[in-house]
């Protein structure tokens, strides 16, 4: 009896863990996020800011985790990176929900950095060597994700 009970009881353990959202970095909330697709319109001329940010994953880092994108308006991408590169987030979570907090900003992103994260996205070496220009861009510096179940 015992054991049916302490089976019962690692179940809805299980369950109840499969449920909840994963953070990763600082812990946060989602309350009062921002639309991602809404960010450019809210940081207007602004080099950077702070923001709580919700939107869709494109893309991860495939080498570790160390980057996502996100999709903003338009059908463009924000790269989001992590605050002194202290955590990562699973290399699996395109096309799921996230919100993360932290520093927007405007950069030019070199094309030898492009390259390197082509690199990590798993593009190929003719893709890759198809960057030629650096990138004025609106990137993020995130404290703590949220990914969403």
């Amino acid at each position: 009896m015992k054991k049916v009970i302490f089976s019962a009881l690692l179940g809805v353990f299980a369950v109840a863990a499969q449920a909840q959202d994963g953070y990763f970095g600082e812990k946060i909330n989602d309350n009062n996020a921002v639309a991602a697709a809404e960010l450019p319109a809210k940081m207007g001329k602004q080099e950077k800011m702070t923001a709580k940010v919700a939107g869709t994953v494109e893309s991860v880092c495939q080498a570790k985790g160390c980057w996502m994108k996100v999709v903003t308006a338009d059908g463009q991408t924000m790269r989001v990176t992590f605050k002194d590169y202290g955590f990562f987030v699973p290399k699996d979570i395109a096309g799921k929900t996230v919100v993360f907090e932290g520093e927007a900003k405007m950069k030019t992103t070199s094309v030898a950095e492009l390259k390197h994260y082509a690199e990590d996205a798993g593009k190929s070496k003719e893709e890759i060597a198809k960057i030629t220009q650096p990138k004025h861009e609106l990137t993020f510096v995130a404290d703590g994700v949220i990914v969403k179940k």
